[in-house]
């Protein structure tokens, strides 16, 4: 399934999980994306990506684990494809890399995320 890809690459209420602190991190992830397109060579940036988005990750899974949601596993081996994904690459970014953050990043949120709207 795929979803429209916003362009501007910004974070829009169309994204929004019902966590607030979830949000905002969701929010971060879209701007250090929307950063490393407008700097591909950037490695600084792209360092930034990965850290905010593992930041994120860890929230998110841990309130997965404090609410007993039971989608819980495979959500976190998602998000380490993801991480690692990221890890592998390197500055400069080419257009085929952040075609592929920018589609992975709105297809996990509505395809994914929203799945647990409610349950944490």
């Amino acid at each position: 399934m795929s979803f429209e890809i916003p362009d501007p690459y910004v974070w829009d209420e169309s994204f929004r999980v019902m966590y607030d602190n979830i949000d905002a991190e969701h929010k971060a992830i879209f701007e250090c994306i929307f950063n490393c397109a407008k700097d591909p060579a950037n490695a600084g940036l792209l360092t930034k990506l990965y850290d905010v988005t593992d930041d994120h990750f860890k929230d998110e899974e841990s309130m997965m684990v404090k609410a007993s949601y039971s989608d819980t596993a495979n959500h976190k081996v998602i998000h380490n494809g993801f991480l690692a994904k990221i890890k592998s690459l390197k500055a400069p970014l080419d257009d085929a890399s952040i075609k592929w953050a920018k589609e992975w990043l709105v297809g996990h949120i509505k395809g994914i995320d929203f799945k647990y709207k409610g349950k944490l």
